[in-house]
Formats: structure tokens, sequence, C-alpha cells
């Protein structure tokens, strides 16, 4: 749908997330009807029907190579509205994410992002949470679970989406650092809990921490993203 007087574009890359995709769509359309510009969903090659699925929930599809950094870039290349929305597939957003974002937009211009909220019970689960919060705080890096906000001439002056498999959220983070305080919307993002529930929160820590240090060292993000999806 596009409205003259919406602001904002958002753009969601998928993988066969039949199962989760619409519920984030049933909550972006709670939306007030003058935010949502564009809703795309950049679709990596699903084959569970998540691209009908996104069509019959209000969102234009795009295809593209599977791997977020190419299918976040080429949903973005097919929207034009001046502020973006990046969420993953599995996200929720809270009950008055619309506020909050907009709220956000009437501000000077600066990249935002939710606090990381898992889908999942445990103490270890919370108190990574909190790892997390005290992370943005102090060190100003989110990563692409927490969605991310911004201004579309930021984006551009920070290079664009990088077309990466992996590690592109966190490439864009390091890029919009120079540029921008990467401020906190002070609301949960709730994320599906499969991945820490499948390799528990400490090989899942340790797991991401490798990969993080083997890209430092320069192995190819096509790689990584075979060790990490695989």
């Amino acid at each position: 749908m596009v409205l003259s007087r919406a602001e904002l574009a958002v753009v969601i890359p998928a993988l066969d997330e039949a199962g989760r995709l619409p519920l984030l769509l049933a909550d972006l359309a709670q939306a007030p009807s003058d935010l949502i510009a564009e809703l795309v969903v950049a679709d990596g090659g699903s084959s569970d029907g998540t691209p009908q699925l996104a069509r019959l929930g209000g969102a234009e599809v795009v295809h593209s190579l599977a791997g977020r950094g190419m299918q976040l870039a080429r949903g973005i290349s097919a929207t034009t509205a001046p502020w973006l929305l990046l969420l993953h597939a599995d996200a929720r957003l809270c009950r008055d994410w619309s506020a909050v974002v907009r709220r956000a937009i009437k501000q000077p211009p600066a990249a935002w992002a939710f606090e990381l909220a898992i889908e999942a019970p445990g103490i270890n689960l919370r108190l990574l949470e909190l790892a997390v919060r005290l992370r943005c705080r102090w060190r100003q890096l989110p990563y692409g679970d927490q969605g991310l906000l911004l201004p579309r001439p930021l984006l551009e002056r920070a290079g664009g989406m990088p077309e990466l498999p992996l590690m592109e959220d966190l490439l864009l983070i390091q890029r919009l650092q120079k540029l921008s305080r990467i401020r906190s919307l002070q609301r949960p993002l709730q994320v599906n809990g499969r991945r820490w529930q499948r390799h528990g929160v400490l090989g899942t820590a340790w797991r991401n921490a490798a990969l993080r240090r083997a890209w430092r060292r320069g192995t190819a993000t096509e790689v990584l993203a075979q060790q990490y999806y695989g």
C-alpha cells in the first residue's frame, strides 16, 4: 500500500518463515494508515508458501538470492520512503510499536534499534537479554535481530546495505557508528527462541563469537554462512 503522507518503508527478509511471518504482518497491520508507505518481503527462495502468505498479509514480495544482506538490499531497492524499518521475519512487535516509531521519526535523524526479547523461558535467556541491553548502551552495538530503524539518507551515507550472506548487520552497524549515535527505542522486539534452545545460551554465544572472530580475520562470509545455517 502506498500513501502520500506515510514516511516508513518496512523491509523483511524471509526464507521458509510461513509459521512466523504472518504473526509479524498482523502486528504491522495494526499501524495507523498514515505510517507505513511500503511493506516489502524479500524472499530468498522459500519452499513453504512464505511468498503467498506475505502477499495475503498485504506485502509486496520481491525475490533475491538467499542471505539476509542480499535480501535486505533487494527489498530496500524496491522502496522509496524516507525512513526504513528492517525486521527479521520471526520477530514480534510490541503493542505500541507504531507510536514509538513515529516519535523516533520526528526526532533529529538517527539510527534506532529495539531491545532484544527472546520468546522462550529460562533465567539464562533473561540474563542474555540484560547483557544485550548493556552491550547496546555501552558499545552502541545492536544486532539485526533487534530491528533497525533509520533514515534512508543515513543508510546511503553508510554505503548502503552490505550484500553479504552473514555479518551484514555487524558491518552496517560499524559503519553507522561513525555517522550517528545508535539509539534505543526502549521497547522489546520479541524473537523466536529456537536458536538458543537448540544450542543452549552458552553454546550459541560461543558459536556466534567464533564466527565473528573468523570474520574479523578475513574468513569469507560465504564460508561462515554455511557454518551458521548448515
